[in-house]
């Protein structure tokens, strides 16, 4: 199993491009199970994630076509609407299949996902919202079993806001008859995109990007050539990686306005970010200011960049509070961090980080996707070399990852 070795201690400087995002890439990928014609999508990232659900896909009967970032998918014979444990115990994404095999097939069996081990992420919200649109749902031998001949348009009520279960429900809703009302509806970017691929496939749906989206179904998708947003969380993650080490980063191929929350706090932090067209700078300071964070839904501050600050608050100079309000078991990171050592305290769901001087490299072994990332800016500031271990987590989420670093000056490797 491979790991990545990091000699810490370099300031990191230079430009870099970001990569599209993953987030918005899977559900957009499950779309083109809508159509009976192909669907092309460019900017799609070169992810462990995305290959998974590519093959997911395949095994259906669906043709894939892939070039550089550009993928292609003929839809137009799917004919095993089955997503087995096998392929989806890895990706807690792979539900997302569930919503567009129902509405084009009439029939879904896709097994209960897995992911990373960061809490209970149920997918009763996605069953509810398909029960109320007429879907016959039960759950047997650890698969959901979902049967409809044709959806019927329903109101909607989420009883939390989930990005995944959005989307899910607003790709069924496209086919099916009259209008759905998704209300409580999530706000993130990635559903915003999501929804401007499906209006480019031929779908007729308003207010993405507010909590109330409407979608009046149509008799049939059509073909369409849809970009992949930048990735946010990239891009925060290579801001707080410059931050943390006092450096000075272009990042291109990227927007600051879907990151304001995470700016705001690093300009809290002491940096100094511009933004431009296409690409953000940030230069910091000699060492940052530790700075609170909360984690909320969209357009709060994302849970996906919680592991990031705290790895940024472990040297910045002042006390942090950390308050996860999204994920219950979200803070495994903290303890490899402390084995670099950070000074954090873990009570419930905060956390309280006190700045030190320095951290020193040591063995670490990361928990999930984001922790990684927590991980590896951790290994970047520290004395020393940091090795860490299960990095598999890193290529679900972080293309060309050593690449990336390595022009900005980090010396970074892998290894088995």
């Amino acid at each position: 199993m491979d790991k990545l070795l990091i000699e810490g201690g370099v300031r990191l400087a230079g430009e870099i491009a970001m990569s599209g995002a993953k987030n918005a890439a899977l559900p957009i990928l499950c779309a083109a199970l809508l159509s009976r014609e192909p669907v092309t999508f460019t900017n799609v990232p070169a992810l462990n994630d995305i290959d998974t659900l590519l093959r997911l896909i395949g095994q259906m009967g669906v043709k894939i076509t892939r070039e550089a970032d550009v993928v292609t998918i003929d839809a137009s014979a799917v004919d095993n609407p089955v997503a087995p444990y096998e392929m989806v115990k890895t990706m807690r994404a792979s539900i997302l299949v569930l919503g567009p095999l129902l509405a084009r097939c009439g029939e879904a069996r896709v097994s209960l996902p897995g992911g990373c081990a960061i809490g209970a992420r149920p997918v009763d919200q996605h069953i509810k919202g398909l029960q109320a649109m007429g879907a016959e749902v039960s759950v047997e031998h650890g698969y959901v079993h979902a049967l409809s001949p044709r959806l019927k348009g329903a109101r909607i009520f989420t009883d939390m806001v989930t990005v995944t279960g959005t989307e899910n429900l607003m790709m069924a809703a496209c086919l099916a008859e009259g209008e759905t009302v998704i209300e409580n509806a999530a706000r993130e970017p990635e559903v915003v995109d999501l929804a401007t691929c499906l209006v480019a496939m031929g779908a007729n749906i308003s207010g993405a990007g507010s909590d109330v989206i409407r979608i009046r179904g149509v008799e049939r998708m059509h073909g369409a050539t849809h970009r992949i947003m930048p990735d946010r969380i990239e891009t925060g993650t290579y801001l707080c990686a410059v931050a943390a080490t006092g450096g000075e980063v272009r990042l291109t191929g990227t927007s600051s306005c879907y990151l304001d929350a995470v700016i705001d706090k690093l300009i809290d932090a002491g940096c100094d970010v511009s933004s431009e067209r296409d690409a953000i700078r940030l230069k910091a300071p000699q060492r940052l200011a530790a700075v609170n964070i909360r984690t909320s839904p969209y357009p709060a501050f994302p849970t996906d960049m919680q592991a990031q600050f705290m790895a940024l608050n472990s040297v910045a100079n002042g006390v942090a509070v950390i308050r996860e309000t999204i994920f219950e078991n979200r803070f495994m990171h903290a303890v490899e961090l402390a084995r670099l050592g950070a000074d954090i305290r873990i009570d419930g769901n905060s956390a309280v980080v006190q700045g030190v001087e320095r951290l020193q490299g040591a063995a670490v072994m990361a928990t999930d996707l984001r922790a990684s990332a927590s991980l590896v800016i951790g290994g970047l500031v520290a004395e020393g070399e940091t090795v860490i271990e299960r990095i598999y987590h890193l290529d679900r989420g972080y293309e060309r990852l050593e690449e990336k670093l390595g022009a900005l000056g980090a010396r970074v490797r892998r290894a088995r």
